[in-house]
């Protein structure tokens, strides 16, 4: 077998143990973790697994960032397509309700933030650092809206970003309560409704 057959199989098998983590850690959570678990699912031996991971700790940062990955594809990128401002904001709204729906059974970028928000470590900061950049994108599309007139010249973005965020929140909690279809319904009013504060003052407007 040539190297670039076996650098080939060597990253396909860790695809492979990835994805089994991942779908563990929806369930159980990053520090439910379990390499043996993990292991059996994969039909490996624990030392098989540590080879392609070196330490449950980078495991756990590796799982983190495959979900990471999924989030922005599910609800950043495709948003991306929509014109900058109040269509884009919208846009990464409704896609990020769409990826409650899917993940309501258990979000492992969600439950990561509840496990390391008291923490000091490697995956406290991995979690920091997801959590800010995704409100500076928040912040970013907001900042759009408000240059195109949409929004009040006056918005603070990180103010509604935390607001919208906050909404999200409800959601994921609802859903599993209440049922989706409700909690979906409560949130999208609720941000169109915060949308409706933010919007500029008709008489404030100079006249041209």
């Amino acid at each position: 077998m040539n190297a670039t057959a076996t650098t080939g199989k060597r990253a396909a098998t860790r695809e492979l143990i990835l994805e089994h983590a991942y779908e563990l850690a929806r369930a159980e959570g990053l520090e439910g973790l379990s390499i043996g678990v993990l292991a059996q699912d994969v039909g490996m031996s624990k030392s098989g697994v540590f080879a392609h991971f070196g330490s449950r700790e980078d495991l756990q940062l590796a799982v983190l960032e495959a979900g990471q990955l999924r989030f922005l594809k599910k609800v950043k990128w495709p948003a991306l397509k929509s014109p900058r401002g109040l269509p884009r904001l919208r846009a990464i709204v409704a896609n990020w309700v769409e990826w409650a729906q899917e993940y309501r059974n258990g979000c492992v970028l969600l439950t990561a933030a509840g496990e390391y928000d008291g923490r000091e470590g490697p995956l406290h900061d991995a979690v920091t650092r997801q959590q800010a950049g995704w409100r500076e994108e928040m912040c970013r599309a907001i900042g759009h809206a408000i240059e195109n007139g949409e929004l009040d010249a006056g918005t603070d973005p990180g103010q509604l970003a935390f607001e919208i965020y906050s909404l999200m929140l409800g959601l994921h909690h609802d859903a599993g309560l209440f049922g989706f279809e409700e909690a979906r319904r409560h949130t999208l009013a609720g941000f169109e409704r915060l949308l409706s504060s933010y919007r500029p003052d008709p008489s404030q407007r100079t006249a041209p």
